[in-house]
């Protein structure tokens, strides 16, 4: 389910790992999903619909780059898309940032 959320989050914004989770009803299992999104990446070659990249913590840093291929992967991927990231930080979070309670309303 988790996957199934992050394949929604559009380009050029950013979720939380603790919005996915009280998203999906476990509000305080963000550590879980970031589990999840680990695992994303050993499946990445078969799916690359999986934005992982999209999904940091609740301050806006990116925190899980260190999964991806480079240290600097997750971060390009983003700039890629707009979005403006200095020192592992996303500059314009709460103005990015995409709710799927909010933008999906179910």
């Amino acid at each position: 389910m988790v996957f199934e959320v992050v394949r929604l989050i559009p380009k050029g914004r950013v979720t939380t790992y603790g919005l996915i989770a009280s998203y999906l009803g476990t509000k305080r299992s963000s550590r879980m999903v970031g589990w999840a999104m680990n695992q994303s990446h050993k499946f990445s070659n078969s799916d690359k619909a999986i934005p992982a990249h999209r999904v940091v913590n609740r301050q806006g840093l990116l925190t899980g780059k260190m999964h991806f291929s480079t240290p600097f992967e997750m971060e390009e991927k983003l700039k890629s898309e707009g979005v403006l990231v200095d020192d592992d930080q996303i500059q314009n979070f709460k103005s990015i940032v995409w709710d799927p309670a909010e933008e999906l309303k179910i």
